[in-house]
């Protein structure tokens, strides 16, 4: 078991959709008292069902937010946006679970579509998505080759999770609140 101080306090969480990253970023930004970004919430427009925004707008809010934070938690992927976080961070978090348990946890986030879920966005009224479900099922595993060698080329502390009871181990080792 990975230390929570040995992660430092710039700690990117990356993986799967609806893998727990924004659970586990805002868990984590409330014990560490550190910022939290979820690159979702930059790179979609507010009041919309997930319209994404700008790419060079996002680009524009994901470079502020490194700027003006000294200290952080970014979740998300968006791999044309990581080494410029992976450069910055102390450590990187990957939820690389499977397929099929991403699956059936979206798709149980959907039904509940509750407005407080973390890293939901603001003003959303659907959360079911054909595109983001295609997108788990056949894009994002073709990316973990992808992420592993950004990873390797900036060299910092991973912390590599390929099953969700890891994940719950880590909430109790570090006391985490589950329901944050």
């Amino acid at each position: 078991m990975v230390a929570l101080n040995n992660l430092g306090k710039k700690i990117c969480i990356i993986g799967l959709s609806s893998g727990g990253k924004s659970t586990l970023a805002v868990a984590l930004g409330k014990k560490l008292q550190l910022n939290v970004c979820h690159l979702d919430q930059i790179a979609h427009i507010p009041g919309t069902n997930w319209q994404p925004r700008d790419r060079e707008l996002f680009r524009k809010d994901h470079a502020q937010f490194l700027r003006q934070n000294r200290e952080w938690i970014i979740e998300g992927n968006y791999s044309f946006l990581m080494k410029e976080r992976f450069n910055d961070a102390t450590a990187v978090i990957w939820l690389d679970f499977n397929v099929r348990g991403s699956v059936l946890r979206y798709l149980l986030r959907t039904l509940k579509n509750s407005a407080s879920r973390p890293g939901n966005l603001p003003g959303a009224t659907h959360q079911l998505s054909w595109t983001l479900l295609k997108y788990i099922i056949f894009t994002a595993p073709k990316n973990t080759e992808k992420y592993r060698k950004l990873i390797q080329e900036t060299g910092m502390p991973l912390l590599h999770l390929t099953l969700f009871s890891e994940l719950k181990k880590y909430y109790k080792f570090w006391d985490l609140d589950k329901k944050s």
